[in-house]
């Protein structure tokens, strides 16, 4: 690892690169049919695992602790709601919403010391409190924000943003299964309840999803814990996290199969969108890790977690037009002021 003078560089690109991928992994889907979602999570999760494969392998496969992988299994159950959060207030408010209360339950675990952790300590509390405070005003305000998502029609645009060159041209562009799933059959009111709704709860679990490598290495530092002389490089445990993630969404998927008796609603033109999805991901959280071990995640954690609702948002306003309006625009903007305003208290906050 780099020297004290340069981890913090390492952690601030790492953290960049993080929010720049966060923001953007779900691009790729955004104009494919992903039904309810279950087909789409395995095949991402399958992307995800075999990244943690590529990066064990480099690292030499260091211990395995099995106790790393119920942070995968706590993300991959919030990452279930993703795809009905899309559907019912799209990529950019979804994002926006669950990254806020993401950053909230990271920060508060890390900097308290929830869940058995020791309560990890700044030089500059004031500035770290401020940033965490104003991650979790910016939440409050995307929920004002409208987004505009077609309900139970065809839009016009269904061109991917991948080509398509396995799948029959002669494919009807607004299959007949659309609208079929339990999200399409909600009504225009409850669908802005159930999208923040799970938004919000998505956001508390993958604000958990780190707790179990951060307990690994905060007790590695006892000689009475069964995690004595566990390593402090976060990437470490890596494999074990993605190993979670994968066997979870694997088991979800099985009991989805089972509710459908075998009849699973699959969509062929997903896989390439979310296996790239799935690797941008995989790429964005290993970044991530690194600069837990540079920052500590009470810096990280409110940076990586609001950045990416910024890129969302940029794409949800010019690329698929998901929010529109003055009013929209003037609040984003208000949002957009806070949350940089909270990710540099936070980053100075270490310095």
């Amino acid at each position: 690892m780099s020297s004290n003078a340069t981890a913090p560089a390492v952690g601030y690109i790492s953290c960049s690169v993080a929010v720049l991928l966060f923001g953007s992994n779900f691009v790729p889907l955004k104009k494919y049919d992903t039904g309810d979602g279950m087909f789409l999570q395995w095949v991402l999760c399958a992307a995800i695992w075999l990244v943690a494969v590529v990066v064990n392998l480099i690292l030499r496969c260091p211990k395995f602790w099995p106790f790393a992988m119920l942070g995968g299994c706590v993300w991959a159950t919030g990452n279930i709601a993703v795809v009905p959060i899309i559907k019912t207030i799209g990529l950019g408010l979804g994002m926006l919403i669950w990254g806020s209360f993401n950053a909230l339950t990271g920060w508060a675990s890390s900097r308290f010391g929830w869940f058995g952790m020791e309560a990890q300590e700044v030089p500059r509390p004031l500035l770290n409190y401020v940033g965490a405070g104003l991650s979790v005003v910016s939440a409050f305000i995307f929920l004002f924000i409208k987004s505009e998502i077609p309900n139970n029609t065809c839009p016009m645009d269904v061109t991917p943003l991948m080509t398509e060159h396995v799948i029959n041209s002669a494919q009807d562009s607004c299959p007949s299964d659309r609208g079929n799933t339990w999200v399409d059959k909600l009504s225009v009111a409850h669908h802005r309840l159930v999208g923040c709704s799970l938004a919000v709860i998505s956001g508390i679990l993958y604000g958990s999803t780190f707790v179990p490598i951060l307990y690994i290495k905060d007790h590695s530092k006892r000689n009475d814990s069964v995690y004595a002389g566990a390593s402090q490089y976060d990437l470490d445990y890596v494999f074990a996290h993605f190993t979670g993630i994968f066997l979870t969404s694997t088991v979800y998927f099985l009991a989805y199969c089972i509710i459908m008796k075998n009849s699973p609603k699959l969509h062929p033109a997903a896989v390439l969108p979310g296996f790239l999805s799935g690797v941008l991901w995989a790429v964005a959280t290993c970044c991530w890790l690194l600069a837990n071990h540079s920052l500590s995640a009470v810096v990280s954690f409110p940076i990586i977690t609001a950045g990416p609702g910024l890129i969302a948002a940029m794409w949800g306003v010019f690329m698929f037009k998901e929010i529109q309006g003055l009013k929209n625009y003037l609040l984003l903007m208000l949002a957009f002021c806070v949350i940089t305003t909270g990710a540099l208290c936070t980053a100075f906050s270490k310095v």
